[in-house]
């Protein structure tokens, strides 16, 4: 309990950890400027958290993502702030709005839409597994083929079947993967969405809008 009370009381560990708080991922980098120091000091800094099982990291591309290791330090972290009566400040991403809502990555659904999605499969008990290896539910390979989706062909596919993608801009999860592929096509195919002729956004359709909110009850789009 002391080594991981002296792991969180470091101030600079405190700001970074603090800064977990919303669930979203940060870079080595981003992690810094919130501790004031500098670069080579909070990779430091991160070990010490990593150590003590504070923080995970996530390697995507040539980048390293840091989140809190999971919902029990979370809470952990929320009890100290009632004590100390330090309040949070949100998460402001800086992304275009029109990327931020929707796009596609690589070729799956990313963006605001697909976050709110991939929470909507989890809530409705569709997959099942780890993050890094979904599997689907009985009610998960209904609720896919109700979609249009199908999972015997996408299961069959040399890749990942279901995974979770960390999403650069709203810093949360979204489905990646032959199934985040295949319910991307199907959206297209449905005319859900609609592609931008010059970058990878995408645009959300009348009939999009409606079934989103028949189907999931996201309201947003």
């Amino acid at each position: 309990m002391s080594a991981v009370a002296a792991a969180i009381g470091e101030p600079a560990r405190t700001r970074m950890l603090y800064c977990l708080m919303d669930g979203r991922a940060r870079t080595s980098t981003e992690l810094a400027i919130v501790a004031r120091v500098s670069p080579s000091t909070a990779s430091v800094h991160l070990g010490r958290l990593k150590e003590q099982h504070l923080v995970k990291v996530l390697n995507q591309g040539k980048c390293r993502y840091y989140s809190l290791e999971g919902p029990q330090v979370a809470a952990a972290l929320e009890a100290l702030t009632v004590i100390a009566g330090e309040p949070r400040r949100p998460y402001l991403p800086r992304t275009p709005l029109e990327l931020r809502e929707a796009r596609s990555c690589y070729d799956h659904l990313a963006g605001a839409l697909g976050v709110a999605l991939h929470e909507c499969f989890l809530d409705l008990g569709w997959l099942g597994g780890s993050d890094n290896a979904y599997t689907l539910t009985p009610e998960g390979a209904q609720g896919f083929a109700a979609l249009g989706l199908d999972v015997d062909s996408l299961r069959a596919q040399r890749r990942r079947f279901a995974c979770a993608c960390l999403d650069w801009s709203e810093r949360r999860p979204h489905l990646a993967g032959a199934l985040g592929a295949g319910l991307l096509a199907a959206a297209m195919k449905r005319k859900w969405l609609s592609k931008h002729l010059d970058s990878r956004a995408l645009n959300v359709t009348a009939t999009g809008r409606r079934e989103l909110k028949r189907r999931f009850a996201l309201e947003n789009w």
